[in-house]
């Protein structure tokens, strides 16, 4: 054995790193030679030509820690180590387009340049250690400049929920497609003009024309959870008489599709993701006896993922609610999966991932082994155990690539 020095032995370094790096080959999370059945889990995952090496995703989750809507050394950390610890993939937060867009003052944004390096120096650690990675794009819409969540927590949630200007907020520039407020203690939103649409979409072309200089695998869309493409979808808060909104189905597609539209032309050749609310949790029907849509649900979400399809979209990435301040649901393990596979189903030739109280190994297994989801995308339960691809390899049995650094925690994987 040698290294490309010649050194005999060595502890080879990864090739055009920004610094050393012990090189782990395979990629860690890989599954080794000589396994006898491997689990979907553990399959490789080809999309748009880039490979992922497993099919547990990391979930985009806030950190309320960028400054200025820059990443920094809490972001480094927390996305490394998922890179070093066997995920297939990774997605970075809810990422601002604009600065009105974030949802807290202590949120990501991708809106200048400066706002690139950074993040550059998270996509090639990840790099470094054989690990995808990509970014959400996001506007928080009508349920922007509102307080990190333990701030509200502190203060009273649902009494001091909108971040004040000396705060860092911006309450009197929130917009979404109608003046409805999210709740009483969120800020009264704006309607949107036309030219504000329209920037908005510039926007977004402009962050992606900045994720293809840090250099993404791929670049996710956040649609769901109330924010602002989700509210634009919606009956419950789109109320628009023009093109944009109102009882019209196609009417309140047309923002959503015509953002996914110019993004897929702007991010061509490369895996894109839509992340969407699959329902909003709201009393009663999606559509009343007379057929007027009351409210978001499985059914106009069917009919938008046909159409997203058409656009060109690679992966859907299936969660649900966020959109009314009194959504009802019960919280049970894969609580969101129902809906993934009603939509997988529906397009079975369709990437989609699913979310939601996803925790164990053999939960996550089975999701994939009935075709409900291609991927499973974990938050929570990754938070609370960084090592979990490496947890499920044991559980179910497969022998996987660990890093280097960290083999003599998982004997029983080498």
């Amino acid at each position: 054995m040698s290294t490309s020095s010649g050194a005999p032995f060595s502890n080879i370094g990864v090739p055009g790193a920004y610094e050393y790096f012990p090189l782990n080959s395979p990629d860690i999370g890989t599954v080794r030679e000589g396994n006898e059945q491997i689990p979907l889990l553990f399959k490789p995952l080809t999309i748009k030509g880039i490979e992922f090496k497993n099919r547990i995703f990391v979930s985009p989750m806030c950190q309320y820690s960028a400054d200025n809507g820059h990443a920094t050394d809490w972001h480094f950390v927390h996305l490394g180590g998922f890179a070093t610890r066997g995920v297939g993939a990774i997605c970075i937060e809810a990422t601002a387009v604009v600065p009105e867009g974030r949802i807290s003052p202590e949120d990501l944004g991708l809106w200048t340049d400066s706002q690139i390096a950074p993040l550059k120096k998270i996509v090639e650690f990840s790099h470094a250690q054989g690990t995808k990675i990509g970014i959400q794009l996001a506007h928080a819409g009508r349920k922007a400049s509102v307080h990190a969540p333990w701030v509200r927590d502190r203060t009273g949630r649902g009494r001091f929920d909108t971040a004040p200007e000396e705060a860092g907020g911006w309450p009197n520039a929130v917009f979404g497609p109608s003046d409805i407020p999210f709740a009483d203690s969120y800020p009264a939103p704006k309607a949107l003009t036309e030219r504000g649409l329209l920037d908005i979409e510039n926007a977004f072309v402009a962050s992606i024309e900045r994720c293809k200089e840090i250099g993404f695998d791929f670049v996710e869309i956040h649609g769901a959870h109330g924010y602002l493409l989700h509210s634009f979808v919606s009956p419950l808060s789109n109320n628009r008489t023009d093109i944009w909104g109102g009882q019209s189905l196609e009417n309140r597609l047309r923002f959503f599709l015509r953002i996914i539209k110019r993004v897929r032309e702007a991010w061509a050749g490369k895996p894109l993701f839509v992340r969407i609310s699959a329902a909003d949790w709201a009393e009663g029907p999606e559509k009343d006896d007379n057929g007027v849509w009351k409210q978001w649900g499985i059914e106009q979400s069917t009919i938008l993922v046909g159409k997203l399809r058409e656009l060109g979209i690679d992966l859907l990435d299936c969660s649900s609610g966020g959109n009314w301040v009194k959504q009802k649901f019960t919280l049970v393990p894969g609580y969101q999966v129902p809906y993934a596979e009603v939509l997988k189903k529906a397009y079975p030739n369709q990437l989609v991932g699913a979310v939601g109280l996803i925790t164990e190994p053999n939960q996550a297994e089975e999701i994939l082994q009935k075709n409900q989801a291609d991927v499973v995308f974990l938050g929570r339960e990754l938070l609370r155990d960084p090592h979990w691809a490496m947890k499920a390899a044991k559980d179910l049995n497969v022998k996987v690539k660990t890093a280097n650094q960290y083999e003599r925690a998982w004997p029983s994987l080498l």
